[in-house]
């Protein structure tokens, strides 16, 4: 399993996690990006998966690196 971690309050709402990666990030009404299905954990969001698919490429594209892959 991997886990994807979203910083959250670093999202600038620069929109290409949720336009390289549909399937798991949206832009919320706030105008930042949530990763959908994930829970808060202290000051971030975790969820875990199978396969980390499309969220490398969320992650290298993010411009203030709110979103990492462990």
């Amino acid at each position: 399993m991997a886990k994807i971690i979203h910083e959250r309050e670093k999202c600038v709402g620069c929109g290409f996690c949720a336009s390289i990666c549909p399937e798991h990030w949206e832009m919320s009404d706030d105008g930042k990006s949530t990763l959908k299905g994930s829970k808060k954990v202290n000051d971030h969001y975790e969820k875990e998966v199978e396969d980390v698919g499309c969220n490398e490429e969320a992650a290298k594209h993010c411009p203030v690196n709110a979103i990492h892959i462990e």
